[in-house]
């Protein structure tokens, strides 16, 4: 049987998207998606809702701009054969517009409560949800932030004393590639799932380890593209006067169907599929316009090993332009990332014609970079180190939540992290003093807490922290310089001053100053933006035998004190002896 041709039917208040297995209904004007039929299903979408309120592209301003200050072109797109539909949108800013701000782009679906009521995130991460009337007052108890909401009178028993909140079900970008919900079967109703399935990165803001929302309880579903959430101010959309700039969000699918899980196939296909040949923009490149950029990447470390290290498993990208781990802010223009193999091969497809921090090129074109070694920052050998380098707290000790604040999701799961109100437990498992950890004797996953947060006073107040690192050493050269690496996951408004063997010492060793706003403590994470700090430690302030390294995070003041903090990824003390010379070598 041939299938039908997608038919496009304009009406006054409406245009209809119909390909004989899926409508969809946009609003006209305005382009909202008032109503998506399927599977005999009239509306997928909450009818509850106003139509401007069911489906739509979200963009969030901030002061500098208004919603005049760009242009949006927004985009849907419907093919034969297919329980599904696509969008993107271009934005753009001229030269001679004025600024804008915007800390926010996303699409949103908001689907039926009455039919939708398991949420699938990830393999582990799945569940039958409560509803969004729990969160209501009498229903629901609102926590310290609006998001988290204990449920204490649900419709449904089993979710009393749970809390619910969105942040609960973030995702990093390179995880987060389809997600969705799947209906509630009733006599009358067969089950279908509705997911969102992004197929490429390379639009995303702040690169693969960049956090953001995924579907949460409402039923809600979203496709982020630029958000400050986990990054902060750092990461909003700016645009000055006399700047010009473009940029495509998407394709994203919406796809439907009638399996009880995610049709991961699908989403490989997808994949696969990119770039998609149908965007008729020209400012969506086609395949025959992008490039490849391919090479080996080994590791050169002589305190580790006399022969270069595979970087099996290592993420390589070609980001705009900038500083050492400037993409990690980066909202501006695409990022490219693949993983590296168990060879040490990496290659990078589909690459959009432009300059980059590892090489620039002509559309089409295939760029060998060779051998590539990389030497870490090091001076000397490893005296010891604390956590792993991987931009992440999850490794540290992370308590278990307080049993009258649970997602029962998250019980005996390994993100444990998750739990709501941890950042409360440290103060019970340290009472009277600070965390004090010794060098050979503590085990970092048991006695290092996964985060550095302020201390609650009697009176309410807070106040900052000093933890301490306790270490001994045979030897000290007095005249040499030892150097502590600091390799931070998250600052949230803090300030970290180092010490050494003198806790009054004034001025400190070493003083971030004032850093971060990505609030990845409230939001349940283990890294917000990274942060790297080598501080020179002249030997002169060390001592044979036993040494003390003192962290205070000194900011404690306004109303969210409690979420002023940090969260370390790793330290690590050299010694002064620098490692053997070595001859440089790059193709």
């Amino acid at each position: 049987m041939a299938s039908q041709a997608v038919q496009l039917r304009i009406e006054d208040s409406q245009i209809i998207m119909d390909n004989g297995i899926l409508q969809v209904y946009l609003s006209n004007p305005g382009g909202f998606v008032t109503r998506i039929q399927y599977n005999g299903i009239d509306n997928l979408l909450e009818i509850l809702n106003e139509k401007n309120n069911r489906g739509y592209w979200d963009v969030v301003w901030s002061e500098a701009g208004s919603t005049g200050t760009t242009g949006t072109f927004e985009r849907y797109v419907m093919v034969r054969d297919s329980s599904g539909f696509y969008s993107y949108a271009i934005f753009k800013h001229l030269q001679e517009w004025p600024a804008f701000n915007i800390p926010q782009i996303r699409t949103v679906y908001k689907l039926r409560k009455d039919k939708f009521g398991y949420m699938a995130v990830s393999d582990n991460r799945k569940r039958c949800t409560p509803l969004p009337d729990d969160r209501s007052p009498g229903r629901g108890k609102e926590l310290v932030t609006p998001e988290a909401v204990l449920l204490v009178n649900p419709e449904e028993p089993k979710f009393k004393g749970e809390v619910d909140d969105k942040y609960q079900y973030s995702s990093e970008n390179k995880d987060l590639m389809v997600h969705g919900w799947i209906s509630s079967q009733s006599e009358d109703d067969s089950a279908m799932g509705f997911w969102i399935i992004i197929p490429s990165n390379e639009f995303r803001s702040g690169g693969l380890v960049k956090q953001n929302l995924t579907s949460h309880v409402g039923p809600i579903s979203l496709a982020m593209f630029l958000s400050a959430h986990y990054a902060g101010e750092d990461i909003v959309l700016k645009l000055q006067p006399n700047e010009s700039w473009k940029k495509v969000f998407g394709p994203t699918l919406v796809y439907l169907n009638t399996s009880l899980d995610g049709d991961d196939p699908l989403m490989n296909e997808e994949v696969q599929s990119w770039p998609y040949d149908f965007p008729a923009s020209e400012d969506f490149q086609q395949s025959s316009q992008l490039g490849t950029v391919f090479g080996t990447l080994l590791v050169r470390d002589r305190c580790l090993s006399d022969e270069n290290i595979i970087a099996e498993g290592a993420y390589v990208g070609l980001t705009p332009p900038g500083e050492a781990g400037s993409w990690q802010r980066e909202w501006k223009r695409y990022q490219f990332w693949t993983i590296v193999n168990e060879e040490g091969y990496f290659s990078i497809d589909n690459v959009r014609s432009g300059d980059y921090n590892l090489c620039a090129w002509v559309p089409g074109c295939e760029i060998n970079v060779g051998e590539i070694i990389y030497e870490p920052p090091r001076d000397g050998p490893t005296l010891w180190e604390i956590g792993i380098p991987d931009r992440s707290a999850a490794e540290f000790y992370v308590p278990d939540p307080n049993p009258n604040y649970i997602n029962k999701l998250f019980a005996d799961h390994p993100d444990k992290f998750r739990q709501y109100g941890l950042w409360e437990r440290y103060a019970e498992l340290y009472p009277d003093e600070d965390l004090i950890y010794t060098v050979g004797a503590s085990d970092y996953t048991k006695d290092w807490f996964f985060v550095q947060v302020t201390r609650r006073q009697e009176d309410g107040s807070y106040q900052g922290t000093t933890w301490q690192i306790k270490f001994s050493l045979d030897d000290v050269e007095d005249g040499k310089i030892y150097k502590l690496r600091l390799a931070l996951a998250s600052a949230n408004v803090s300030e970290l001053q180092v010490r050494v063997n003198d806790p009054k010492q004034d001025p400190p060793l070493f003083s971030t100053g004032v850093i971060g706003k990505d609030n990845a403590i409230a939001r349940h994470g283990t890294h917000g933006l990274y942060w790297l700090f080598s501080i020179d430690v002249p030997g002169l302030l060390l001592q044979q035998d036993i040494n003390t390294i003192f962290l205070t995070q000194t900011m404690a003041s306004g109303p969210l004190a409690l979420f002023q903090g940090i969260m370390y990824d790793y330290i690590r003390l050299e010694g002064p002896n620098p490692p053997p010379p070595i001859k440089k070598i790059l193709n």
